[in-house]
């Protein structure tokens, strides 16, 4: 006789597995703040080959004007301009990389424990259904 009770559970915990639960259980891999880590320490080389790649792109199109007056040019306040605007944009990616991935791995866990609830629960109804027969 069919278990309607088990099918319902394999059902939710196959749906599960096949969306969120690959990611989810990757990240059960690693200790909250490593992840976090990890994450934030992509997001700041991206940002900071971003940054490069704009200011690359600035000083080629301005490259007539730089050379014009390229004797002329303050490069300490220019230099310190593009620090302040290149160390104001790693905190802001860093700070958001940190509460993201940060609330992210929050809410893989919460997910995770719902579906190991889900497998005990299985569990008891494979050991049911054992017992009874």
């Amino acid at each position: 006789m069919l278990n309607f009770k088990k099918i319902r559970l394999m059902t939710k915990l196959a749906v599960y597995e096949k969306k969120d639960g690959k990611e989810d259980i990757h990240l059960s891999k690693y200790y909250k703040t490593d992840y976090v880590r990890f994450q934030t320490l992509k997001s700041i080389i991206t940002a900071t080959i971003g940054y490069a790649l704009i200011l690359a792109l600035i000083a080629f199109y301005r490259l007539e004007y730089l050379i014009k007056n390229a004797v002329v040019l303050d490069y300490k306040l220019i230099g310190t301009y593009v620090l302040g605007f290149y160390l104001m944009t790693i905190t802001l990616y860093g700070l958001g990389s940190i509460a993201g991935y940060s609330m992210k791995y929050d809410a893989s866990r919460k997910k995770l424990s719902r579906y190991f609830k889900l497998l005990k629960r299985l569990e008891k109804v494979y050991n049911e259904s054992t017992h009874e027969s």
